[in-house]
């Protein structure tokens, strides 16, 4: 089996030592190309390379970040002709969150990551069986995790723009930037009508947050959950609010970071399984975010469940509260 191990170098908890474990364990299992990754979007030509090359399998350890840049890589732009040839993906965690690995039931430590891969790779009935997931289709991009319009997109670019100044990706950095957000978010009209499927449109929403799998993400070792019952093989989950205030805000906070999440609240516009959504921001563009990324501000986005979109190495699907835990 060809393979292509992409290696983030810059990814917040990758070592040399584990990247050279990972490359010299795989190297006896398959035939193997190492590629570093040298600048951003860099993990987006790898994976346009591997479908040229026929690659079977492309294996991340990096972050969420470099996943989402080798998924786009090798299908394309929404709406473009597929590759003639799509590799099957793995993941080994190096990032902060790693939010895709964990969510599929891949170990959140390298090394033992890398150990049940190579089991997953060589499973004792024989040929591997690659899990089949969906993506969402988010019109300029693929989204493997999630999205947000709203105070999600504003706390990313806060983060980006640390980043940019050369300060690590923490959980702590993220906290930060969200708290001033969310007070400011709490002054604002809200601006978004969500149109979710043939129901009736949704006004007045101050945000709005749609997942392709749950938790939503990880606070250090805590789940920060939106759509608990989402999952890579159903539809996509929209979590969105009507209001700001602080008691309410706060009281649904303590619900998503519960460790059985029951989320419910008179502003709460929720839905774990949507076929499609469209987010309208009127005259006003908002922030908006891809897996983590930021794109800039958008007056309109769609949203679309694509199913059966990507084959990865991972465990069967497993009910994503008990893998929360």
């Amino acid at each position: 089996m060809r393979a292509v191990l992409i290696v983030n170098p810059n990814a917040t908890s990758t070592t040399a030592a584990g990247r050279d474990l990972l490359a010299h364990a795989l190297k006896s299992r398959l035939e193997v190309t190492v590629v570093h990754t040298d600048y951003r979007g860099h993990a987006i030509e790898i994976g346009q390379a591997a479908c040229r090359d026929g690659v079977d399998l492309v294996i991340a350890h990096g972050g969420d970040g470099t996943v989402h840049d080798l998924v786009n890589g090798m299908l394309g732009t929404p709406g473009s002709a597929p590759p003639q040839h799509l590799p099957a993906v793995a993941v080994v965690p190096g990032g902060s969150a790693n939010v895709f690995a964990r969510s599929l039931g891949i170990a959140a430590d390298p090394i033992a990551a890398t150990n049940q891969l190579i089991d997953l790779l060589n499973p004792a009935c024989g040929q591997p069986a690659w899990r089949r997931i969906g993506l969402i289709d988010c019109g300029e991009r693929w989204s493997v995790l999630n999205a947000g319009m709203g105070v999600d997109g504003e706390v990313v670019a806060a983060v980006e723009a640390e980043r940019e100044k050369g300060r690590a990706v923490s959980p702590l950095r993220y906290i930060r930037a969200a708290v001033p957000t969310v007070l400011a978010t709490t002054r604002r009209a809200p601006t978004l009508t969500l149109r979710l499927g043939d129901d009736p449109p949704v006004e007045g929403v101050h945000l709005v947050f749609v997942s392709n799998c749950a938790p939503w993400t990880y606070a250090d070792q805590r789940c920060v959950w939106t759509n608990p019952d989402t999952t890579f093989e159903s539809g996509m989950g929209v979590f969105a609010t009507t209001s700001m205030k602080m008691l309410p805000t706060l009281r649904l906070v303590r619900q998503m970071l519960s460790k059985r999440p029951k989320l419910k609240a008179k502003h709460l516009v929720r839905d774990d399984d949507v076929a499609f959504l469209r987010v309208d921001a009127g005259d006003t563009p908002i922030a908006t975010q891809i897996d983590g990324e930021y794109l800039g501000l958008r007056s309109v986005m769609t949203f679309r469940a694509v199913p059966d979109m990507l084959s990865v190495v991972a465990p069967p699907p497993q009910n994503p509260v008990d893998l929360g835990r």
